[in-house]
């Protein structure tokens, strides 16, 4: 066991070792760093108490206890979790991984730790925000892929907030040094829409004065993100699907091929699956595009994030001029409502809110 401490004071990350009853044996010193305070100690406290504040396990608290999980599968488990930090309340990866004895009787466990910068758990003035659990379970399936190359589809109702869920897979991906390049598919006639997305040469057609470089020659290097992608005209689904494949286009009036890198990145509020049984959205493109579904909650489903919205908004709003306050039974009033604006909705009211606000 000395040597398994002894090993992790070397690590870079986070890391703790625990004993089967939630005991911290060791902490190393990335993690007194990051989520220590003064000459706070850890050994000999239970983990519960110091990530969360609860006096029962994750589990018997409603949460995914990954200590209970790795004991079940004999392996590693995985979970993103909201700890009590020096900060306050942080997004944490947690990676726990079950130590055996010769015997292969569990003797100790060792997590390892990773703050998450893509989301904030406290009032933001920017970026996502949330701390309900299908935040939390949309947060990790996000982490997840965005390492991957792999295209991303975000499905939900208008104003859950594609673009900046969209926007979070970017910035933990590996071309977040890349530039992150909005297509707005809605509204775009096939001729627009092809000249939008690869690009025009002088003389294309009237008006073309000057060579144009598409959005996809924009975002090379970085992640396309195309917005309402139900939207595209079905006529031009197929040189989309062409693109995707092949990772070559041309652009409108001429003959030379371009080589497009970039991650994919779509989103739509539309039923794809019924539009395919329609004829409306081709059947090869959807497999390409959604090779990871994810599902955004609506905020009718996020109850739990209200409080913490409306607080960020008030923030935003402000500009940081005044500190905009919210009184108990609007907060209230506010918790109530089903917002079938979801997030958009709330943000405009709390907007038109502000101006009445002396």
């Amino acid at each position: 066991m000395q040597s398994l401490i002894s090993f992790l004071e070397h690590e870079a990350q986070p890391m703790i070792v625990l004993d089967p009853g939630y005991t911290i044996l060791a902490a190393n010193t990335a993690y007194l760093r990051q989520f220590g305070s003064g000459d706070q100690s850890f050994v000999g406290h239970k983990c519960f108490r110091i990530s969360h504040h609860y006096d029962v396990p994750c589990d018997q608290a409603g949460e995914h206890c990954p200590m209970k999980k790795a004991q079940e599968l004999r392996g590693p488990d995985r979970v993103l979790h909201i700890h009590h930090t020096p900060r306050g309340p942080e997004h944490v990866a947690v990676e726990l991984r079950p130590i055996f004895d010769e015997e292969g009787v569990i003797i100790a466990y060792v997590e390892r730790l990773e703050v998450v910068r893509s989301a904030s758990a406290r009032p933001s003035d920017e970026g996502l925000v949330g701390c309900s659990q299908a935040f939390n379970q949309v947060l990790a399936q996000l982490r997840r892929v965005a390492p991957s190359m792999l295209p991303v589809l975000l499905l939900g109702e208008s104003g859950t907030g594609k673009e900046l869920f969209a926007h979070a897979v970017h910035e933990t991906s590996a071309r977040s040094a890349g530039p992150f390049v909005v297509v707005d598919c809605s509204g775009l006639t096939e001729t627009l829409f092809e000249s939008e997305l690869f690009g025009h040469e002088k003389g294309a057609f009237t008006g073309a004065t000057t060579r144009k470089p598409g959005l996809v020659e924009t975002a090379q290097g970085g992640t396309l993100f195309l917005d309402e992608i139900g939207d595209v005209p079905l006529s031009m689904q197929v040189k989309l699907l062409r693109l995707i494949e092949s990772g070559t286009y041309r652009r409108v009036g001429s003959v030379e091929i371009q080589h497009a890198s970039f991650r994919l990145v779509a989103a739509t509020h539309k039923p794809l699956a019924a539009m395919m049984a329609q004829g409306a959205f081709r059947q090869d493109l959807y497999y390409r595009i959604s090779a990871f579904p994810i599902i955004l909650p609506p905020l009718r489903g996020r109850g739990d994030d209200i409080a913490l919205l409306v607080h960020s908004f008030l923030r935003r709003t402000s500009g940081g001029k005044r500190k905009l306050t919210i009184a108990a039974d609007a907060m209230a009033l506010l918790q109530q409502r089903a917002w079938p604006g979801n997030v958009r909705e709330l943000r405009n009211v709390l907007e038109r809110a502000s101006l009445f606000a002396d």
